[in-house]
């Protein structure tokens, strides 16, 4: 492995960690001093990688607001009904933060990214992923074709969102959590 191989695996190392850090005692009650311990060099090192704390949460909102694609303005979300796509995303999603663990943990720092009184670089980034939106588009497709509940569809959205986001945090906090199944949550929208 070559030296900047390395060095990015160690930085790699350091935003999952402060990732797993700001999630089980929040931002504010993580130190530098923390994570630097929790991954095992000294805090002058560590800012080497990162020059603040609040430069690694920036890096790791930046990290999930690219790894959030809007599900409804993809070009399958585009072809699917509306009920069958999103029922197949959230079996995706939870298969694959099954996987990768860190999922979970991202989706609790973008919640918590979105909230007042966090940095407001990070929040803006955060807020700018708006999966509501594109969903509320799809909402409105399964209400025309009669799959979806009538109504809000940008509530709705909302309420699907909210429920995902509240699956995601449990399943943050208790790895032996199972994933409910889709069809639960589904049925927030479905008739």
């Amino acid at each position: 492995m070559t030296r900047n191989e390395l060095k990015e695996k160690r930085r790699q190392e350091i935003l999952m960690k402060a990732l797993e850090l700001f999630v089980e005692r929040g931002y504010y009650d993580t130190k530098i001093f923390d994570i630097a311990e929790a991954v095992q060099m000294s805090t002058g090192l560590m800012f080497h990688y990162f020059k603040s704390k609040e430069e690694l949460l920036l890096e790791l909102v930046k990290m999930g607001a690219e790894g959030t694609k809007s599900p409804g303005k993809s070009e399958e979300a585009q072809k699917a009904p509306p009920e069958i796509f999103l029922e197949k995303f959230l079996e995706q999603l939870f298969s694959y933060a099954k996987e990768s663990p860190w999922v979970f943990n991202m989706f609790v720092l973008m919640g918590q990214s979105r909230r007042n009184g966090m940095p407001e670089e990070a929040r803006k980034i955060a807020l700018s992923v708006d999966t509501v939106e594109s969903t509320a588009e799809l909402i409105r497709r399964g209400q025309e074709s009669g799959t979806f509940k009538n109504g809000d569809a940008h509530l709705l959205s909302r309420c699907f969102w909210a429920s995902v986001q509240g699956v995601m945090e449990e399943m943050a906090m208790d790895r032996t959590m199972a994933a409910p199944d889709p069809g639960w949550i589904m049925s927030i929208l479905l008739k």
